[in-house]
């Protein structure tokens, strides 16, 4: 762990050293006197690399949160093509753990701008246990307060690449729940909505996750762990961070695996939706047989991300998003 404790000492009434509480995946460790450890973490850099250039800029000074920037090589000084949609990407990671530069949110979103077409705004945020929620929620209206900025008096990149009236919101896991609330924000005017496998909780368990369904990744222990150091003291998962409402959204669109242990979680959720909209607005949701949560970020170079790619893709651009999968569909 990279955070370090004073040692130990064989003084009479001294205080004990404190001892972990909670261990994360061994990357985040909280401990009985409330400090946290984290692992020292591996950042990919924002150095260009085709088939995108991309960049870091500060978005939130008063807490130190930046954004990466990725835009297309090809749009690069291009002034007089057409600009842009923009995507607002949060990442995963239990709201506990990650950055826009991990290596592999990195790597997804410099593939999302070269293949949508789109200038991709991949957002930091705060993290728990160190900042509960609502902390990332705030920070994604923060983002969103400096994008509006950006119409202005709008970075050079942005200015060139991107049309600010097409703006999209996605995140993968907890970065889909941010997408979500940030899309359900009251008044925010958005061109649609992409949540990947969004981590959504609740007391009540799921059949899926009562069955315990086989996921390489996520299961109930880490699932029921992520939620303890990530909302409010006190709260359970009723909580509306974690259990939201439906929300007036923009148009839709949900990825997830069916071999996810929140499948039927997410499932239930689109059916709220869906409700909510009374067919007013459009709301897809699209299965990848066998896959599991996280699927394309644990397995880029397979056929589901590659798909999962080219859904993104008709959503975005106004096509049909529903792929091949049995359980796709649109309401």
């Amino acid at each position: 762990m990279s955070s370090t404790t004073s040692p130990a000492s064989g003084v009479s009434g001294e205080a004990p050293p404190p001892r972990i509480v909670e261990d994360c995946l061994g990357l985040v460790q909280l401990m009985s006197d409330g400090t946290v450890k984290r692992a020292p973490a591996c950042l990919a850099s924002a150095d260009d690399a085709a088939p995108v250039r991309c960049k870091d800029v500060v978005y939130d000074e008063a807490r130190n949160l930046s954004l990466r920037m990725y835009v297309p090589s090809s749009r690069a000084g291009n002034g007089g093509a057409e600009k842009l949609p923009v995507l607002v990407y949060f990442h995963g990671g239990g709201f506990i753990v990650g950055s826009f530069a991990s290596p592999e949110f990195h790597a997804a979103c410099a593939r999302l701008a070269a293949a949508l077409p789109a200038v991709v705004l991949s957002a930091d945020y705060r993290l728990a246990p160190e900042h509960r929620l609502p902390a990332a929620l705030e920070d994604a209206d923060s983002i969103f307060s400096w994008l509006g900025a950006q119409e202005q008096q709008a970075d050079p990149w942005l200015a060139d690449a991107a049309d600010l009236g097409r703006v999209f919101v996605s995140g993968d896991s907890a970065g889909a729940n941010i997408a979500h609330h940030a899309a359900a924000a009251p008044g925010r005017r958005l061109a649609g909505c992409v949540l990947l496998w969004p981590f959504f909780g609740g007391e009540r368990r799921t059949r899926s996750e009562a069955a315990y369904l086989g996921d390489a990744f996520l299961t109930l222990p880490l699932y029921d762990q992520m939620w303890r150091l990530t909302l409010p003291a006190g709260a359970t998962r009723d909580h509306p961070a974690a259990n939201p409402e439906a929300g007036e959204l923009p148009p839709l669109l949900v990825a997830a695996g069916d071999r996810d242990m929140l499948i039927d979680r997410i499932r239930e959720y689109v059916a709220r939706v869906r409700a909510a909209a009374a067919g007013n607005r459009r709301v897809d949701l699209v299965e990848f047989p066998g896959a599991g949560h996280g699927f394309a970020i644990l397995e880029p170079d397979g056929e589901a991300a590659s798909e999962l790619v080219r859904v993104v893709r008709r959503f975005v651009h106004g096509g049909d998003a529903a792929g091949p999968a049995p359980h796709s569909g649109r309401g």
